[in-house]
């Protein structure tokens, strides 16, 4: 019998292991049987050729239709050429030969006497076309057995079985894994279950190792659910159980308490305010109020809709901390947001922002600016600003985060898109504080479902604003196929001609900035791999795919065509930082008519008197990097109008996106159309290391109630047994989940 942490290469071999290794990290035989078959295949069915994509690596279960042997053109040897089809599409099988002479007739291949019409088989290997057509070059495959002898139940068993059909390489067919796990389910060992008893009998779960046997050698589709949800669980549960031990120890950190202190920055702020806040920014702010005022630091998220009015509240925040005698700092991703976070702030605070000038309040403080690109006098001002204290509040890019950048007293870490920013950079700040811990507040405008950001968010504290500001003006949002109907393009650069003329302004956004070597991306931009292009794989193939349009190219052509005579200008990621600012000043100044530019306008840019966005080949841009996008316009008291340029056919997935988009203007409800259509990033940094993930059942979006079941269940055995000696094989579960490397990443985030 063999345990758990069994090397693959004592129960299987050394080739066997060695194959395992290299093409799928497999190495013991907890890594096999936690590889589960990506689908289930019946031999009474059979598997549809029409949705094959070129470049997969697939296997099909098909029959044999006609076979055909031919010699080689311009070489000795021949061709064997097997059809092979589901009942409705076809596929060819190429294998190629060594005998027979270039133009003779060819010998007889020897794969013939087993590859013959009506032969059902599972066939292996790479989707490529030739001429036209989609085949598979000298696919592996595995023959069903022909039992002509059986009879007609054993038959019918033999159809209805299930076989598992699991991800898989190159060399390593599915059928070549189902065999090694085979092996190894015939020698496990009985299994120290992860989950106690009680957990198990409350919610109805099957053992861990009938667990493994169902998932991977199922009866029927009922064992697959039954197997599929206890592992699911025990994702789940130890996940959370790592989270809730994280947040328990948060709890026993030291932070100097920031209360509130009436009569002082904050309320002589609120006074100011030209409008009343709405109900959601005051009751989120009363959460974050009470949160700074504990003696132990803050981890809380503050997630809201595009124009929901998050930097307010974070503002707010800040001045409540500065009250009590400390400094805060807001981290952005890029320096276009940092410079207009820094002009919003300074501009909102008016005669607040300009302590020690002669217009400045007598409580006044100051907003320093720090980033990469800066002049060597601005930023020995910004420095000397934050570590002798003058400077109340530090905007700053990664530059923020250097050793030599210093604080009197940091006491409040905002951080603006979480999700920009590698773990190691957010925990750098936290280096800055001498006594205790800072309290930090996360902002991200990319609202994801609250079961979602518990667990993506670990132990943060979500609180989410879904109330718009009043006056602002709503945003329609029209798809228009350029290449179905040509003339919806005209039209489109007709109305930003129409806005532009009624002196408001307008963006033209490009997924690529142009002048790069081709195929290269968006150099300099702040552009993620998920965010563009990868919406679009498989919506047409390679060959029909066009370069995608760039702004380098646009914008002269925008202005020698169809916007002749406006003020047009474009924006990048390229550009030196102090153009960068210089053109969003002009367009802000309403000196420039319409910005071509990439997504470096995407979070934080606010215009009010922008009105219409057209994104070209919006097809390249995932659901919520449009809904962002969008809500650069529409941002006062005119309507916005927001055009989704796209050549992608009617019925394309790409399509399907972008009428998700138009229909809707509600982030929450985008962001599960977006997560139901990409894989979750991991929760314990195997996205940012490379590792495996740790989630390989659980869907974070279609698990929200078991999800939720199991953070309650952890909660409630972390609170009756913190360090888990209740239950050694759940220590040991959890000490496998969390590594050295996922540990840290966990006391980090």
């Amino acid at each position: 019998m063999i345990g758990w942490d069994e090397p693959l290469r004592t129960t299987l071999g050394g080739n066997a292991a060695k194959k395992l290794a290299m093409a799928l990290d497999l190495h013991t035989v907890g890594d096999l049987l936690r590889h589960y078959p990506r689908r289930y295949a019946s031999r009474g069915e059979l598997t549809e050729l029409s949705g094959l994509v070129e470049g997969e690596q697939v296997t099909v279960l098909a029959e044999v239709l006609k076979t055909n042997t031919r010699p080689m053109r311009n070489r000795n040897g021949h061709i064997f050429e097997v059809t092979v089809t589901d009942g409705q599409g076809r596929l060819t099988l190429t294998f190629f030969g060594k005998g027979g002479r270039s133009g003779a007739r060819p010998p007889r291949d020897f794969r013939e006497k087993e590859l013959y019409a009506g032969r059902r088989g599972l066939f292996s290997g790479k989707v490529s076309t030739y001429r036209g057509q989609r085949q598979l070059a000298h696919p592996d495959y595995q023959l069903l057995p022909v039992d002509e002898g059986a009879d007609e139940e054993r038959a019918r068993e033999f159809a209805d079985e299930l076989i598992p059909v699991y991800p898989a390489a190159k060399d390593l067919p599915s059928w070549r894994i189902a065999q090694c796990v085979g092996l190894v389910l015939d020698q496990l060992e009985e299994l120290p279950d992860t989950l106690p008893l009680w957990l198990r009998s409350q919610y109805r779960l099957i053992g861990l190792r009938e667990a493994y046997q169902l998932i991977h050698r199922p009866g029927d589709t009922s064992d697959i659910g039954i197997a599929r949800h206890r592992l699911k669980w025990d994702e789940a549960f130890v996940l959370q159980l790592a989270l809730a031990r994280r947040r328990q120890e948060s709890q026993t950190l030291a932070a100097r308490p920031r209360p509130r202190t009436p009569g002082a920055l904050l309320d002589t702020f609120d006074a100011s305010l030209p409008f009343a806040l709405t109900e959601g920014q005051r009751e989120v702010g009363e959460v974050i109020a009470a949160d700074l005022a504990t003696d132990h630091p803050m981890h809380r998220l503050l997630q809201g809709d595009v124009g929901a009015g998050k930097t307010l509240v974070a503002l707010r925040a800040m001045l409540q901390v500065l009250d009590a005698g400390g400094q805060a700092v807001l981290l952005a991703p890029t320096e276009v947001l940092a410079q207009q976070h820094h002009r919003s702030i300074t501009a909102m605070l008016g005669p607040l922002a300009r302590a020690g000038q002669l217009d400045g309040a007598p409580n006044a403080t100051r907003v320093a600016l720090l980033t990469g690109s800066q002049g060597a006098a601005a930023r020995r001002q910004a420095l000397l600003d934050a570590a002798s204290g003058a400077a109340g509040i530090l905007v700053g890019t990664h530059a923020v985060l250097q050793e030599h950048v210093s604080f009197a007293d940091l006491g409040l870490v905002v951080v603006d898109e979480q999700h920009r920013f590698g773990v190691e950079q957010r925990d750098a700040l936290r280096e800055k504080v001498a006594d205790g811990r800072p309290h930090t507040l996360v902002m991200t405008a990319t609202p994801i479902p609250r079961t979602v950001a518990m667990t993506v968010y670990g132990d943060l504290d979500v609180v989410s604003l879904t109330q718009l500001p009043a006056g602002r003006a709503q945003v329609s949002t029209h798809v228009v196929p350029a290449s179905d109907k040509p003339h919806y393009l005209s039209r489109a650069w007709e109305r930003i001609r129409e806005e532009v003329a009624q002196g408001r302004q307008a963006y033209v956004v490009c997924p690529r900035v142009g002048g790069e070597p081709e195929g290269a991306e968006a150099a300099g931009d702040e552009v993620t791999a998920g965010d563009v292009g990868a919406q679009g794989q498989g919506d047409d193939s390679p060959e029909e795919r066009r370069a995608p349009l760039a702004v380098l190219d646009m914008a002269p052509e925008l202005a020698a065509g169809p916007l002749a005579g406006v003020r047009v200008e474009a924006l990048h990621g390229r550009l030196p930082p102090e153009d960068k600012d210089a053109v969003m000043r002009r367009f802000a100044a309403g000196e420039v008519d319409v910005l071509v530019a990439t997504t470096v306008i995407e979070v934080g840019v606010d215009v009010p008197n922008a009105t219409v966005m057209a994104i070209m080949d919006a097809e390249r841009f995932g659901v919520s990097q449009l809904h962002q996008l969008r809500g650069r316009v529409g941002r006062g008291q005119m309507a916005g109008l927001c055009l989704l340029v796209t050549d992608a056919p009617e019925h394309a997935p790409a399509r399907e996106r972008l009428a998700a988009v138009a229909a809707t203007t509600d982030g929450f409800e985008l962001s599960r159309v977006d997560l139901e259509q990409r894989r979750e990033g991991d929760v314990l940094g195997e996205a940012q290391s490379g590792r495996r993930s740790s989630l390989r059942l659980l869907t974070l979006l279609r698990d929200e109630e078991l999800i939720r079941d199991a953070r309650e269940a952890a909660l409630a055995f972390i609170a009756e047994d913190p360090h888990l000696g209740s239950h050694p094989p759940l220590t040991a579960a959890l000490a496998e989940l969390l590594t050295d490397e996922r540990a840290e990443y966990l006391e980090k985030t």
